[in-house]
């Protein structure tokens, strides 16, 4: 019995001098996607998205195992040099996002340099007999671009993570016949990148909210002298987005000439861009529509009136139905 003993120990402390000379922790990332938004409305609602990063850790041991600590590091991005919030650029404009480590997207995922913004720290135990083992693991990045944003410009807005802003390091303590508890830190055995981008675009948009109508009102059937009335138009253009608002003939015009219809009767009028009534407001892009530029916010255009002197006219109501086109 005392000689079984005596070759078990001789047996364990064999493994044991093994296991130190071989035993061996390594991890990596093995893939990461893009925070890709997509198209982003200034005056919608927010956009959510998500990545994924996958990771894999090995080890190598003989009757043994690894308890290891990873921490998953993401800076500001290329955009800015801060977290809270951080920002895409399309040229000089930004646009603001957020990257959470929660699906609710409460927690910011921050980095081992950014004081009360901490990195995401995950945990992986591996044991093996004899041999080599893998294991892996995977992270979601939440990804949020917050509404209200209205005064963003069109254009493809991005913001690169690489180098040690998209950075995962890791610790590990081996042991003889099973895992020891976890490295109270991540770092000290190596560290690997998870170059990422973050993306979106803002597309070149125009919506008309309304427009009012032009009333005349009453006028003696002999038309003598101008009728001046105005109108408005509104509507809202993503900033620096070139437009072009034209005006029809309307549903009762002779050639050009825009009329009002009332029974048998026609009452001509005109409708001008400028309050002294000189630029005729049409259709023809570049030539006689009103031209201008978005601002993000809406816009008030003014719609000039005339009713010139001409033959009288039957007693009556007279009206006409223009269409408005926003040309972008």
């Amino acid at each position: 019995m005392t000689r079984i003993r005596a070759r078990m120990a001789v047996l364990l402390s064999c493994l044991s001098a093994a296991h130190g000379a071989s035993a061996a922790t390594s991890c990596s990332v093995t893939s990461m996607t893009d925070l890709a938004f997509g198209n982003v409305d200034p005056t919608g609602t927010l956009v959510d998205t998500t990545a994924t990063l996958n990771y894999r850790c090995t080890f190598t041991g003989i009757l043994s195992g690894s308890s290891v600590t990873l921490c998953f590091n993401i800076g500001p991005g290329s955009g800015g040099t801060g977290y809270t919030p951080r920002t895409m650029k399309a040229g000089s404009e930004s646009m603001n996002f957020q990257i959470y480590s929660d699906a609710a997207r409460n927690v910011v995922w921050g980095s081992s340099t950014a004081p009360g913004l901490p990195a995401v720290t995950t945990h992986m135990q591996l044991s093996t007999v004899l041999g080599t083992t893998t294991q892996n693991g995977s992270l979601t990045l939440y990804g949020r671009v917050p509404a209200g944003q209205t005064s963003l410009a069109a254009g493809a807005y991005s913001s690169l993570f690489t180098g040690n802003g998209a950075q995962m390091t890791y610790n590990a303590s081996e042991g003889f016949l099973g895992p020891p508890a976890y490295p109270a830190t991540c770092t000290g055995d190596g560290s690997d990148n998870f170059d990422f981008q973050a993306r979106a675009s803002v597309a070149s948009l125009c919506r008309i909210g309304t427009a009012s109508d032009m009333n005349f009102g009453s006028a003696p059937s002999n038309f003598g002298a101008n009728i001046d009335q105005q109108s408005t138009i509104t509507m809202t253009c993503t900033r620096n987005t070139a437009w072009q608002v034209g005006l029809d003939n309307g549903q009762n015009a002779l050639g050009t000439t825009r009329r009002m219809a009332g029974g048998a009767g026609r009452v001509a009028y005109e409708l001008y861009r400028n309050s002294a009534r000189t630029q005729r407001w049409g259709t023809t892009l570049n030539t006689d529509t009103l031209t201008g530029s978005g601002t993000g916010l809406a816009q008030a255009l003014t719609v000039y009136g005339r009713v010139a002197p001409q033959a009288p006219m039957p007693a009556g109501a007279y009206s006409d139905k223009i269409t408005v086109t926003v040309t972008y």
